[in-house]
């Protein structure tokens, strides 16, 4: 099932989950719409039917209006790849935005997405995310949307994708499943690498014994503030190990 398109999934006529007075609504503009049919799926894919989200999948083509409905040219000054040209975004972005609208264009060039950053959309109340191609969106778009809305360049990391559509996933699924309803235990939320700025801890479960491999001892003693010290230790040297750079300096307390 391909995500499903504007007209089916409105504030207006869509399903709210009567927890919510309103869904958190989320829009992505895409040259490539089938891509987001993972959003049917999973807890996503239940919270829009539970209507705790209200997702809009647009393809950028439909606001082109010559017969090969482009949407790229030769970029200016020269150069290798395409741009995209700014008339196709800028129709959609009218059609579109909302007085509390939170523009997203994922880019290599922009500010590392983090947890707290996922945390701060998901308490936002309309997300709209820019999927770029080939070499990019014409900066006049983006600094258009800038005067109108509230704008945010967002990367994944230092490392360069085909184009915005994975990016845009990834934090779609961070965002969304901080929202109340989607994720059936609260409580797992808070445990989780980076919520409290360090790894998580590793986990376990039965058998006790696998392939000569035991369950650390004190996860089956029963002793609560036992295990609760064990896996604090067990998150610090995580995160000494692979992150270090997460720590804070020395002698500031955890």
């Amino acid at each position: 099932m391909i995500a499903a398109p504007a007209e089916s999934w409105g504030r207006d006529g869509g399903a709210t989950h009567p927890g919510y007075a309103e869904p958190v609504r989320i829009d992505v503009v895409t040259i490539f719409p089938e891509f987001f049919a993972v959003l049917d799926v999973s807890l996503l894919g239940k919270a829009r039917q539970s209507g705790a989200l209200d997702i809009r999948v647009h393809d950028l083509r439909e606001f082109t209006h010559d017969r090969h409905r482009t949407v790229d040219d030769t970029p200016s000054g020269g150069g290798a790849g395409m741009v995209m040209k700014p008339e196709p975004w800028g129709e959609a972005l009218d059609a579109i935005l909302t007085d509390g609208s939170i523009v997203i264009f994922p880019t290599p060039a922009g500010e590392l997405f983090t947890q707290s950053r996922a945390r701060d959309l998901s308490t936002r109340e309309h997300l709209v995310f820019c999927c770029g191609r080939y070499e990019g969106i014409d900066q006049r778009v983006i600094d258009h949307t800038r005067s109108r809305a509230e704008v945010l360049e967002l990367s994944l990391g230092d490392y360069v994708l085909n184009g915005g559509e994975v990016a845009a996933m990834a934090m779609i699924e961070a965002a969304g499943r901080l929202v109340p309803g989607v994720v059936g235990n609260p409580e797992s939320l808070v445990e989780e690498s980076h919520e409290d700025g360090l790894l998580e801890y590793p986990s376990y479960t039965k058998p006790a014994v696998w392939r000569g491999l035991e369950t650390p001892a004190v996860l089956l003693s029963g002793n609560h503030a036992a295990i609760a010290a064990w896996r604090r230790e067990q998150q610090y040297e995580r995160t000494k190990r692979m992150r270090p750079e997460l720590l804070p300096p020395a002698g500031d307390a955890l």
